[in-house]
């Protein structure tokens, strides 16, 4: 049996007690290490679940799946995900691969960051597409995300961002390589989220355009969800751009431009100038 299993945002103790009893019967199990991350580090998790992990990174989950799904229909193996299974499009990769060889599969699911952000008090159901905001380098400044934003804007929901992750990304020159070589990891900011989005209203403004999501706009910078140093600020983009909400993971919400009243009462709570108003 193959099990992909989901561990929730926090710490050890966010696993389901059937996701525990679980890794705790498997003859392998492997931690999912690049599409996200815990607070806490492997050696917690193995002390938790009271058996060795093997760490599972890009390349052995996109490219060398074969090797954990090895066996799999003999053994019992586990593929151990932060957030919910089916929260990237890599792990619902690896059961296609699964059922192609007629491996059984299970799945266990738990919370996610697509779920978990309505710690802020917005309304899951009055959100619109979820994007994802990329790390820009000098050469390379995509900006389609930028309008997924506006659609949801015009539709009156929030937009959900989530925010770059590079982890054992190899560096430009190793490519070519036979040995790679790897930049250290990178976790984008909601600082750097704003600034990206500012960059952008600028160029729509200097190509001659009115920027519907401008730096006015109402947001939500949200940091390590479901952790006990979770944190949560509410103040418009031009502000949010120099907010420093400290380590890994940050997660931004772009807020609609239509809000319920306790919506807006909830996020009062958040708000930079502790005063129960927004800065705008």
């Amino acid at each position: 049996m193959f099990y992909i299993i989901g561990l929730g945002l926090g710490d050890p103790q966010d696993i389901t007690v059937k996701g525990l009893e679980i890794v705790r019967k498997c003859d392998r199990v492997y931690l999912e290490s690049y599409t996200s991350i815990l607070t806490c580090g492997i050696e917690e998790l193995q002390k938790f679940y009271g058996r060795p992990l093997i760490v599972a990174d890009r390349d052995l989950v996109e490219l060398e799946a074969n090797v954990i799904l090895q066996g799999a229909r003999e053994e019992n193996v586990a593929l151990l995900v932060v957030g919910d299974p089916f929260g990237a499009t890599t792990h619902t990769d690896i059961i296609l691969r699964a059922k192609e060889k007629n491996i059984p599969v299970q799945v266990v699911h738990n919370a996610s960051v697509l779920n978990a952000v309505g710690c802020c008090g917005l309304q899951l159901y009055s959100f619109g597409e979820t994007v994802s905001i990329p790390l820009w380098t000098d050469t390379w400044q995509p900006d389609s995300f930028y309008d997924k934003i506006v659609n949801n804007f015009k539709n009156k929901l929030h937009t959900l961002c989530l925010l770059d992750i590079k982890v054992k990304e190899p560096t430009l020159e190793s490519l070519t390589m036979k040995r790679k070589v790897y930049l250290p990891p990178k976790f984008m900011t909601v600082s750097e989220a704003s600034q990206q989005l500012k960059q952008i209203i600028k160029r729509k403004r200097e190509a001659g355009e009115k920027p519907i999501v401008a730096e006015e706009v109402l947001c939500v910078g949200l940091a390590r969800i479901g952790s006990d140093t979770q944190k949560i600020v509410v103040c418009n983009l031009e502000i949010m751009s120099a907010v420093d909400l400290g380590a890994p993971l940050h997660s931004l919400i772009i807020i609609g431009p239509v809000t319920h009243p306790i919506e807006m009462e909830y996020l009062s709570q958040f708000s930079l100038n502790n005063s129960g108003s927004f800065l705008s």
